[in-house]
């Protein structure tokens, strides 16, 4: 596959988790600012699915009285829990518990 196609796979696989994940506009819209292009520094597409579930959970699991928060409408808002995912060193059965908390908490999409 050349360059131009799998940076397309890329941005496609990250416009549709971006979509799909909780507290984000939801899958009909566009997110704004930082294109998923320059996601590709962040590093694979599981990375940055990762980075959506850790802080899609985070949102979720809030004190009750907690005001709410309002809709991520820019990636942009992902790339330091992006940069954290990357840094750490959370086996991948973590991000499955997170996934699987996340299904039993979120509202469905």
């Amino acid at each position: 596959m050349d360059d131009g196609r799998r940076q397309e796979e890329y941005v496609r696989q990250v416009l549709e988790a971006y979509r799909k994940t909780p507290g984000t506009m939801g899958p009909s819209a566009a997110p704004t600012g930082c294109w998923p292009r320059n996601f590709s520094t962040a590093g694979s597409v599981s990375v940055v699915e990762n980075a959506f579930v850790l802080a899609a959970t985070r949102r979720l699991i809030r004190p009750a009285d907690a005001p709410p928060l309002g809709t991520i409408r820019s990636l942009a808002y992902f790339l330091p829990v992006i940069e954290e995912v990357m840094k750490s060193h959370v086996s991948p059965e973590y991000f499955e518990y997170l996934r699987y908390k996340l299904a039993r908490t979120a509202p469905p999409r």
